[in-house]
C-alpha cells in the first residue's frame, strides 16, 4: 500500500514537471546548445554554414575593431547602471515610504512604460531630439539657440535611451529592498543622535545592498545587448556587443561568428549572476 501511494506520488510530480522541463529543454536548452555548436562551425565561399571543429570564431573575437567596441559596451553599460542606480533609489525609497493612496498610483508611474513597446518609445525620442524636432523648435523659440542643434548619435544619447528603457527594472529591485527595511532601526538611530546622512551610509545603504546588486544586474547586462538603442540614437556612433550579433546574423551572414559572440555574451551573464550568487543574494530578485 505504502508502495503504491509513493509510485502514485511520484508520478504525480512527474506529471506537474514534464510540462515545465520541455518547455525549457525545447526553447532554451536545445537553442542555447545550438548557438553553442555553430559559434565551433565555419563558412564556405557563399557563407553557407559548414559544421566543422574550428576556434578561428573566438580567435576572431580578438580583433582590435572589437574589443574596442567591447571597451565601449562596457562603459555604456556601467553609466547605464550608474544613473539608473542614482536616479532610482530616490524613487524607491519614496514609493516604499509612501502609506498614502499615492504609493499605488507611484508604482504604476513604473509599470506604464511595460505597456508600450519600448522600441516606439525609442522611435519617439529620436523625432523629438533630432534637429528638426519639437525639443530643438522649443529652444529656437526661446531664444536660447540660434541653429539647430542634432542631440542624436553620440554615447550621451544612447546611455539617455539605455537609461529610459531600462530604469524601471532598477526600480523593482530596489523597491523590494527597501520596503522590507526595519524602520525600528531607523528610529533607533535617530534616538542615538545620528544625523540623516549617517544612517543612510551605515544602516540604510548596506541593508538595502542587495536590490543595488541585483538592479545593477538586471540593467547592465541588457544594456550590453539593446542594439536597437545604439542603432536609433547613436547612428553606429556608440556600438555595444548586441549590434557586432546583430550584424553578423544579418548584413554579415556569418552566423556562427555571431553565435561566438552570444556565447561571449552569455557567459558575462552567467558570471554576474554566479558573483551574485556568492555575494548571498537571493535568484527570486532575478526572477531565476
Amino acid at each position: 500500500m505504502v508502495m503504491k501511494t509513493k509510485k502514485g506520488a511520484a508520478i504525480s510530480i512527474a506529471t506537474m514537471v514534464s510540462p515545465v522541463t520541455l518547455w525549457m529543454a525545447f526553447f532554451i536548452a536545445i537553442p542555447l546548445l545550438y548557438v553553442a555548436v555553430m559559434s565551433f562551425c565555419g563558412t564556405d565561399e557563399n557563407y553557407n554554414v559548414v559544421f566543422r571543429l574550428t576556434l578561428e570564431n573566438y580567435r576572431r573575437l580578438l580583433d582590435p575593431s572589437y574589443l574596442q567596441i567591447y571597451m565601449q559596451s562596457i562603459l555604456i553599460a556601467f553609466l547605464t547602471t550608474a544613473f539608473c542606480i542614482l536616479l532610482g533609489y530616490p524613487f524607491a525609497f519614496l514609493i516604499a515610504r509612501t502609506k498614502s493612496r499615492k504609493k499605488a498610483l507611484l508604482y504604476m508611474l513604473v509599470i506604464i512604460p511595460f505597456w508600450t513597446n519600448s522600441l516606439i518609445r525609442i522611435y519617439g525620442w529620436r523625432t523629438f531630439l533630432s534637429a528638426s524636432g519639437m525639443l530643438n523648435t522649443l529652444l529656437m523659440k526661446l531664444n536660447l539657440i540660434d541653429t539647430q542643434i542634432d542631440f542624436l548619435y553620440n554615447i550621451g544619447t544612447t546611455v539617455f535611451g539605455m537609461v529610459y528603457c531600462l530604469f524601471p527594472f532598477m526600480i523593482l529591485p530596489l523597491y523590494t529592498a527597501i520596503e522590507k527595511l526595519d524602520i525600528n532601526l531607523l528610529e533607533a538611530s535617530s534616538d542615538l543622535g545620528a544625523r540623516g546622512a549617517s544612517t543612510f551610509f551605515h544602516i540604510i545603504l548596506p541593508l538595502t545592498a542587495s536590490g543595488i546588486f541585483s538592479g545593477s544586474i538586471m540593467v547592465f547586462i541588457p544594456a550590453l545587448g539593446y542594439f536597437f538603442v545604439a542603432d536609433i540614437l547613436g547612428g553606429g556612433n556608440s556600438d555595444v556587443i548586441g549590434n557586432l550579433i546583430e550584424r553578423q546574423f544579418q548584413s554579415g551572414n556569418n552566423w556562427p561568428l555571431g553565435a561566438a559572440l552570444s556565447m561571449i555574451l552569455i557567459g558575462i551573464t552567467l558570471l554576474l549572476v554566479k558573483l551574485y550568487q556568492k555575494c548571498g543574494g537571493d535568484m527570486e530578485s532575478l526572477g531565476v
